[in-house]
């Protein structure tokens, strides 16, 4: 399913300042707030879709790739583990974009609708979340213009497998809260002028996670993760170009405690071709050929992203002619569009000649048939400038 536009979705337009994106965003959440619409799943996703709308708008970096490539910037959104958004659950929202609602992420929320969200054993923000990792993935042309697999090692923070996570020693070693009793929330209700004013505020002992650690796991020193190394697949779809960012989300840092795992950014760099070179989703080589071949016109084979191909050069070709192949260039990232080989025909003048070719040459500069005459229907030096200072 294709993705919205993020403007659409906060409704804005392109040339809206940081302050409007950021009180449409809160405007929108607001509406679709989960404490506002309880058990409705599509409110929900319209909650999440803001907040990845409002995750790229609010990043001038990113902004700025969006409003240029749209979706594919982060791999298009549709499939693959790329995604502009990061795949945010309900507890990254609320921690990451807390204070564009003026405090302290879902407590503010909970305040504000009067009594704070329930959250099961199963939901419960757990740990730190881990940090993103951002690496650079070369490719060739042909790995761009296919679209490739490749399997990467990434040295990072992996998850303990030891404590599975917890950073505790052992089962006993985990004890249920003794200040939140295990909901991982304090609630705290004061009196003022307009009658009782309740809070919902995170554990300060457990910090949310409604169990403290007697024993730490003497694998990772109770942190839950390890230093170590992750073989990851990833899945580059054809047409990326260099400079494009992708995302794959949980492949970052693993948390800690249990903590939800950062995102992967992996940032594409194209190799340079022996021969070819990269205009857009169009290809471009440049082509030399003799005196006599394009007097006589010749075939010859040039090479393509996807190995070589004949082309036929007719008599009287002029320097300056570009033959095109079509559908030889790059695709379109999530389009259909494809590119064309575009071949820019030089013709080589040697630098050094016999005595013997000089007076060849000399003999056939006499005729007329070799005294440079304009191109049929081509406009003048003169006339070009004429018209580009009218």
């Amino acid at each position: 399913m294709a993705k919205r536009d993020y403007y659409e979705i906060l409704g804005v337009s392109k040339s809206a300042t940081a302050d409007e994106i950021k009180k449409a965003y809160r405007k929108v959440a607001m509406q679709f707030h989960p404490d506002r619409n309880p058990g409705d799943k599509a409110a929900e996703e319209k909650f999440k879709e803001a907040a990845e709308a409002y995750e790229i708008l609010s990043d001038a970096d990113k902004k700025s790739k969006y409003d240029r490539h749209g979706h594919a910037a982060f791999g298009g959104g549709g499939g693959g583990g790329f995604h502009g958004g990061g795949g945010m659950d309900m507890n990254d929202i609320f921690s990451q974009f807390g204070d564009v609602f003026g405090g302290g992420g879902e407590d503010m929320f909970g305040n504000f609708f009067g009594g704070g969200r329930s959250q099961s054993r199963g939901s419960r923000s757990r740990g730190q979340r881990g940090s993103n990792l951002r690496i650079k993935l070369k490719l060739n042309f042909e790995e761009i213009a296919n679209g490739v697999t490749k399997q990467v090692k990434v040295k990072k923070h992996v998850l303990c497998t030891t404590c599975g996570g917890n950073g505790a020693k052992d089962k006993n070693s985990v004890q249920t809260c003794n200040t939140c009793n295990g909901s991982g929330q304090v609630r705290k209700v004061t009196n003022t002028f307009l009658g009782q004013m309740q809070t919902v505020n995170t554990c300060p002992t457990c910090n949310g996670e409604g169990n403290t650690v007697t024993s730490k796991c003497t694998a990772c020193k109770g942190e839950g993760r390890v230093y170590g190394e992750e073989t990851i697949s990833i899945d580059i779809p054809a047409g990326v170009q260099d400079g494009m960012q992708l995302s794959m989300s949980g492949k970052g840092n693993a948390g800690e405690r249990g903590g939800s795992a950062g995102d992967l950014i992996i940032m594409i760099q194209e190799e340079p071709h022996e021969f070819l070179h990269r205009d857009g989703l169009n290809v471009a080589y440049d082509l030399y050929i003799t005196i006599p071949d394009a007097v006589f016109g010749t075939s010859v084979e040039v090479p393509t992203i996807d190995g070589r191909a004949k082309i036929k050069i007719p008599t009287g070709t002029q320097s300056g002619k570009i033959f095109r192949l079509k559908g030889k260039g790059f695709p379109e990232v999530q389009g259909y569009a494809k590119g064309d080989q575009l071949i820019h025909v030089n013709i080589w003048t040697p630098q050094h000649v016999s005595e013997e070719e000089k007076a060849i040459l000399e003999k056939l500069q006499e005729s007329p048939n070799f005294q440079p005459k304009p191109v049929k229907g081509e406009k003048s030096f003169y006339d070009k400038v004429k018209e580009a200072f009218k």
